[in-house]
């Protein structure tokens, strides 16, 4: 009889688990970065204009024109894009857009007066208006619940940073090589991102560097939304106009932006005109509240992710803190005309502005927290957007018209401001409804490639979550 001289294989250890990759970070880093060149592109023109008009002998009016037709198309766009989003995923979409709104802004450098550069402006609002829901969507599908008001806190940074790059960025370009490099540069700026996109950016459960881990990691709080995504059964769009929490975030997010809008438009000329600050001082104290706004964005990123973890309180009330706590402190800018130091003017401003970029991260958090599956959060986002700029379109002309009939009083513009925090936060405290965190053990998902791990990997088992 032959006998096997060979040693049995030792019995395998029950779930032994590799370090779980992290590619999510990388994928949240290239949003914000898209983030930051949309800002830079579409604040370029502010910063280009004193040239502009200057070669092309506009007046004030004019230009206020100029500056407010980029908004036109980028608010009308937002639910179209929203919906492109869901059908064509991330992948497809956000380059298109950025490579887009690229084009556009380097055709500015072939602007001959005000109409030409108005088109080019429109042409750039069409491209830029998938940018935030992109980027919304992006988080909904990288990142569990409990690190996603953190994620949304990290590509929102974008906004403030490509507003403060354009400053000195197009100034020196345009003091150097004239105010058409200026946009010719940037353009190129976007292609290359275009680029670096197409060759990063997968689906998660498509991508090599996303080991079993990190996908389990990131499905593992969101089960409801697996399921409902890996049933395949996708509600007609227009089932949206009937849902009232896509109307609440909406809504919400007027009112916030009723006020926020305030620090894009009027903020300048409430300290210099009826404050009475120079030139020089503005130029000194000016930018502190955008500054601190940084902070406080990924301060309440911070905190509402915290919450979730902890487990202490439910979901709804880990995004509704940190959105209801900042909103109602941003209200204090309604005391502003009623205060004679200008230092605690500058005080109180900060403080309303850093509240309110705290309660951001959250609110870009809620459209993956309402929609009834993945495949309808960019639609979500679209909505949530489009209220945005509608209050960004509001705001200035309803400041101007209180100026107009006070005799320059500020009073109305800043109570107004307040209240519309206050209105914000309610809706978001009284009508917005945020699903229970159900982990993924929790919920039976039908078998489906969009689940499915990368190949030549083995999905481990999914754990449950404390929350």
């Amino acid at each position: 009889m032959l006998h096997n001289d060979t040693k049995p294989a030792p019995a395998a250890t029950p779930d032994v688990r590799r370090k779980r990759s992290n590619m999510r970070w990388t994928i949240v880093g290239f949003s914000a970065l898209g983030l930051t060149i949309a800002y830079l592109d579409r604040a370029a023109l502010a910063v280009a204009l004193p040239f502009m008009a200057e070669e092309f002998e506009i007046g004030p009016a004019i230009q206020g024109v100029l500056l407010s037709s980029f908004f036109w198309t980028y608010a009308l766009f937002q639910i179209p894009s929203g919906w492109l989003l869901d059908k064509f995923g991330p992948r497809v979409i956000y380059p298109i857009a950025v490579g887009w709104w690229s084009i556009w802004t380097a055709l500015t450098a072939l602007s001959t007066g005000v109409v030409s550069t108005i088109v080019f402006r429109l042409g750039l609002g069409i491209g830029e208006a998938p940018v935030q829901p992109a980027n919304v969507k992006v988080v909904s599908r990288w990142f569990p619940r409990r690190e996603r008001a953190f994620a949304s806190s990290l590509f929102d940074m974008g906004q403030q940073i490509g507003t403060a790059l354009s400053i000195p960025v197009v100034t020196a370009l345009a003091v150097f090589a004239g105010w058409r490099f200026a946009f010719l540069l940037i353009g190129v700026v976007g292609a290359l991102w275009v680029v670096g996109w197409l060759a990063v950016y997968r689906a998660p459960e498509k991508h090599r560097r996303v080991n079993a881990e990190e996908l389990e990691y990131i499905n593992s709080d969101q089960g409801e939304m697996v399921a409902a995504a890996s049933t395949g059964e996708k509600k007609p769009w227009r089932a949206l106009l009937r849902n009232n929490q896509v109307w609440a975030l909406m809504f919400g997010y007027v009112f916030r932006s009723l006020a926020g809008a305030f620090f894009l438009t009027w903020y300048p000329s409430y300290l210099l005109n009826d404050r009475g600050l120079s030139k020089e001082e503005f130029g000194l104290v000016g930018a502190i509240p955008a500054v601190i706004a940084i902070g406080a964005t990924v301060l309440g990123g911070i905190v509402s992710d915290r919450l979730l973890a902890s487990g202490k309180v439910s979901a709804g009330a880990a995004r509704k803190i940190p959105i209801i706590a900042g909103l109602v402190l941003s209200a204090c800018i309604g005391f502003s005309p009623f205060i004679e130091s200008n230092v605690l003017v500058m005080v109180v401003l900060t403080v309303s502005s850093a509240a309110h970029s705290f309660a951001g991260a959250a609110i870009l958090s809620l459209p993956a927290e309402v929609a009834e599956s993945r495949d309808t959060v960019g639609s979500v986002a679209g909505f949530q957007n489009f209220g945005s700029q509608l209050g960004n379109l509001i705001s200035p002309i309803a400041i101007g018209l209180f100026l107009t009939f006070s005799d320059n009083s500020y009073v109305g513009p800043l109570v107004f401001a307040a209240l519309s925090c206050l209105i914000s936060a309610a809706i978001y405290g009284f009508w917005v409804r945020i699903k229970p965190v159900v982990p993924l053990s929790d919920v039976t998902v039908p078998p489906s490639d969009a689940t499915a791990p990368p190949s030549g990997t083995t999905t481990a088992p999914s754990e449950r979550t404390s929350s």
